[in-house]
Formats: C-alpha cells, sequence, structure tokens
C-alpha cells in the first residue's frame, strides 16, 4: 500500500488538482470495487455524487472532489483528487474514514491450497475453478498436466514445511539416525549425492578423480523446471576443471546475447530510475538439460550409478559410512546404499535440511514461476540481443514488488520468470500457484504480447529459499534431545539456503565455487576427514 497527502498539485482547465489519496486495492475484479465505490462509501458531509466510468465525482458548497479506478499487475489501484481550490469541510477525516471502509471491504486474504485427489479426476478440471488462467495455459504446454502436478506438489511439500516449522509443539519427524539401525549396508561409494540436477556437475567431478559415485535423482533424470543462465567466464571453470571440453562447452550455448537489462518502477516518483546495462550477467542461455546428460554420462563411464526416480527414506549414520534407504518409485520397494559420504543436494524440501536445522523456517524465499515460449510475439517487439535480469512494471500489488526476468534462447524462444522477494510466515508462506495466476494475467502488461498466440513450450517454477543466519550450532542430531551434531553428511545448494538468492546455491554461483567445492571434497575423502568438524 501506498498512501499521499496534498503531495502534488497542479492546474488543469482552469481548477486546481490536488492529489489527497493512493491506494492498491487488493481484488483483481475491478468491477466489484466500482460498484462498491459508488454504491457504498462514505461520503463527505454536505457531498452529491456523480457517477463516472471509472469511478465518482463528489460536489457540494464549492468543493468538490474526483476518484477513480484502474486494474494493473491483477489488482485495483485508487486515487482521489481535490479538484477545486476549497476542500470540503472535515476532508482529512473522510479520507481516514475511506481507508477504514476499504480494510474492511478489502482486507488481505492468504487463500489456502485446494485440497486435490488425482482418483476423482485430472488436476485440471480440480483446479480450473480457483486458478482459471493457470489452468488454460498449462492446457497448452507440451507435459502441461504433469508440470502442473509438479507445481501443486511442490506447493504443497513447501506449505507443510512452513507450517510444521512454525508449530513448535508439534514433534519433528527424523529421517536421520545413528546406528544401531537395520544390518548396515555394505560401504560400496565413497559418495552418493541425492539430488540429480546441480548434484549431477559435482558427482561427474568427482566421479573423474577416481571416486565411486553414486547419484539418486527423485525424477527421471535430467528433467529440470528451470533454464539455467550463466556468464561464459563461469561456464569457463568447467573446462578448467577438465570436465567439459571446449566444443562441449561450447555446445552447450543456446544463445549469447549482447545485454542484459534492469529496470525498476518508477512511476510513483519524481526521480526516475536509470536503465542500469549488465552486458557479461547471464547473458548465455544453456541446454540444461543436454549439460546433465553429459554429467551423466561422464559419471557412469568413471564408474559411478544413477539410480532415477529414486526417493531418499532415511539414513542410518554410522563410524564407517552412512546407510541410505531409498524407495524406488515405479515399484514402490525399498533398498539400501552404503556410502563413506552422504551430500545433499534435495533443495528446499529436503527433509534432511530440515532435520539438522532443527525444522527451523526459512526467514525469506523467492517463489517464482515462468514460462518458454516458441514464438507468438509480434516482430518489433523484442530483440532476440537483449535480455531482462531485473525488471519491475508497475507499483506494489498486495504486499509485493514483482520482478520480471526475459531471457533469450535459441531461435525465437524466449523464456519469463515472475518472482518476489518475500517473508515467510504461516499464514502467506508464498504461492506458486497464486503467481502462476498473476503471471498468465498480467504478461501482456509486462511485454506487449497476446498469451493466445504465444507458443507455449515448457512451465518453469520453484521456490528459492533463504535464512538471514544460522544458528550457532546449526546441525543437530535426530530431535532436540541430541546436542552432537551428524558425521558424514554434507549440504550443499538450497538445501543449505544461507541467504540462498544471492550466495552460494543457484546454478552460476555452484559451477563458480565446483572447483573449490571438488577440491575440499577430495581432501576429505582421500584423509576420511568426513566428521562434522571436519
Amino acid at each position: 500500500m501506498s498512501q499521499w497527502v496534498k503531495i502534488c498539485s497542479v492546474s488543469y482547465l482552469g481548477a486546481v488538482l490536488t492529489s489527497l489519496y493512493y491506494r492498491e486495492i487488493p481484488c483483481p475484479d475491478s468491477a466489484q470495487v466500482l460498484r462498491w465505490l459508488q454504491e457504498c462509501i462514505p461520503l463527505p458531509q454536505g457531498s452529491q455524487k456523480v457517477l463516472t466510468p471509472t469511478g465518482l465525482r463528489l460536489q457540494g458548497s464549492g468543493a468538490e472532489l474526483a476518484l477513480f479506478l484502474w486494474s494493473g499487475l491483477n489488482t485495483t489501484y485508487l486515487k482521489v483528487f481535490q479538484w477545486s481550490e476549497q476542500p470540503f469541510p472535515r476532508q482529512a477525516r473522510w479520507l481516514r474514514e475511506l481507508e477504514q471502509a476499504i480494510q474492511s471491504q478489502f482486507p488481505h486474504r492468504y487463500p489456502q491450497l485446494p485440497q486435490i485427489d488425482l482418483n476423482r479426476g485430472s488436476i485440471f478440471d480440480q483446479l480450473e475453478p480457483f486458478y482459471p488462467q493457470t489452468v488454460k495455459y498449462f492446457r497448452r504446454i507440451p507435459n502441461g498436466e504433469f508440470d502442473l502436478q509438479r507445481v501443486y506438489w511442490w506447493e504443497k511439500r513447501w506449505r507443510e514445511e512452513v507450517q510444521h516449522c512454525h508449530a513448535a509443539h508439534r514433534p519433528a519427524q527424523p529421517v536421520l539416525f545413528r546406528q544401531p539401525g537395520p544390518e548396515p549396508a555394505p560401504v560400496e561409494w565413497d559418495l552418493a549425492i541425492v539430488g540429480g540436477a546441480l548434484g549431477a556437475i559435482y558427482g561427474a567431478a568427482m566421479a573423474r578423480l577416481g571416486y565411486r559415485v553414486a547419484l539418486v535423482e527423485r525424477l527421471p533424470f535430467g528433467r529440470m523446471n528451470r533454464e539455467w543462465n550463466i556468464s561464459r567466464r563461469e561456464l569457463q571453470t568447467l573446462v578448467d576443471l577438465g570436465l567439459l571440453s571446449a566444443e562441449q562447452m561450447e555446445s552447450l550455448i543456446l544463445r549469447e546475447y549482447t545485454d542484459g537489462f534492469n529496470k525498476f518502477f518508477d512511476g510513483n516518483s519524481p526521480v526516475r530510475a536509470p536503465v542500469l546495462h549488465t552486458p557479461t550477467v547471464l547473458n548465455l542461455a544453456i541446454d540444461a538439460e543436454k549439460l546433465l546428460q553429459l554429467c551423466g554420462q561422464i559419471l557412469t563411464s568413471c564408474g559411478g550409478a544413477i539410480y532415477e526416480r529414486t526417493e531418499f527414506q532415511r539414513a542410518y549414520v554410522g563410524e564407517q559410512g552412512v546407510t541410505l534407504v531409498l524407495k524406488d518409485l515405479p515399484t514402490g520397494e525399498e533398498f539400501r546404499l552404503g556410502s563413506r559420504l552422504v551430500v545433499d543436494a534435495m533443495g528446499t524440501v529436503s527433509p534432511i535440511a530440515q532435520q539438522l536445522y532443527r525444522h527451523r523456517a526459512f526467514d525469506s524465499v523467492c517463489p517464482t514461476v515462468g514460462a518458454t515460449i516458441a514464438g507468438g510475439f509480434e516482430p518489433g517487439v523484442w530483440d532476440p540481443q537483449f535480455g531482462d535480469i531485473l525488471a519491475s512494471h508497475g507499483d506494489i500489488s498486495r504486499g509485493r514488488q514483482l520482478i520480471w526476468e526475459l531471457f533469450p534462447g535459441p531461435g525465437e524462444d524466449l523464456t519469463f520468470y515472475l518472482f518476489h522477494y518475500h517473508q515467510v510466515h504461516p499464514e502467506n508462506p508464498g504461492s506458486l500457484l497464486e503467481l502462476y495466476e498473476d503471471f498468465f494475467t498480467i504478461l501482456p502488461e509486462y511485454r506487449r504480447c497476446d498469451p493466445e498466440r504465444l507458443q507455449w513450450k515448457k512451465a518453469t517454477f520453484g521456490y528459492i529459499p533463504g535464512r538471514f543466519g544460522q544458528p550457532r550450532h546449526p546441525v543437530r542430531g535426530s530431535g532436540a534431545e541430541s546436542s552432537e551434531p551428524f558425521d558424514r553428511i554434507l549440504l550443499i545448494g538450497d538445501a543449505a539456503a544461507m541467504q540462498s538468492p544471492l550466495s552460494f546455491t543457484g546454478f552460476g554461483s555452484l559451477v563458480r565455487n565446483c572447483p573449490r567445492l571438488c577440491d575440499l571434497l577430495d581432501t576429505a575423502l582421500r584423509h576420511d576427514l568426513l566428521r562434522a568438524a571436519d
């Protein structure tokens, strides 16, 4: 919400026009807000209403006010102007009454996640009453039904974790245990990496060093729900490391664009924000799935193994190694795997990370949604030699500053992201589905396009979390009664989540740090420095 009182006075058609009030009304149905404004708001003393197409005018005793609405960012905005030199009696008091009436009629609401049962029908049919735009366009995306199920699953898991973390009275569900447990599995692997996206890069690099590496991935290996962008200098790290050849690196580059723009909304500020140019930031669009396949080939050719469509269940940490209990999702059968060290790369929903952080909630998150299109823009709308790194085109809506990214890909491909920085709260944990509804609604406002004519290719989404600081002893055992951290367990990426959006997580950051991390892992494994303190 933003509000000004008498901040601007201009002459308009012989009248003095003074801006009195500006507010976002958190309702996307502007027609509903207009009816309420014209029929139900309190009136200044001695005034009469004159209805207008976008609001109303209040006239009387030589004073006049103009109220008008407009819609943007899938919400509604209101401005009140004094259209005369003389104010109404008790005008400031009336503005406060108007404020109270708006807050009462249109409070901020944080919808609960609808309950879905796929045995009772498709996810399209069950979500359509709640998210009509999202369902409409996911129907047009290849594999859209599967991806929408993943969006729903991801949000459900995220909400459950946030609720669990804020409910201190609820018992934790440990997944790490100290042996004795079941009979330990033979320690056949030096390194077991749970999480097969960014974890695949490290797995391949460590396998090249001669280590026995097992990679565990819940999805079919190589599937990504985000696109990857990086700079050439960062990508060169994988060549310098010896993981890729120069030719392989070039084959991964789908598009190298000339410049990236950063522009923030300044429509309500007398100071205009300049366009900031970042020509060597995120300016390479990478074929993420091809990179993962290359890493997978390197890993398996060096004697490693990939367990795809396999879900982590729990782990038992002993003196000689860790026994992982895993579930084969196609069959539902559990099996065991033994490793000297376990690397948790499962991201925001990692049950290992939640236990090690004592089920402490994340402080912040960037809910992120988007899509890749294969064309459909009118000529001249966008030059694929340029990208948007950070761009906001409107004011705050529903307490959020929405930010766009746009990355050109091969041919006419474009990938869009919409996100916002969000303080996590159990009543408002941050919603992918709500944000997708905004994405499809306001995309034409951001880039002059008709979503009906776009060639939808792929959905992109995720939660990017962060913690403002680490507890003094962040890694603890199963349950609050344990005071000793676990040996042989290491967290990387979003599972570690120390200010994830801006530090040691995302693709670029992990690639930059790949030589350092691999060198330290090599040292730890060669010298058996695998205690928590190490």
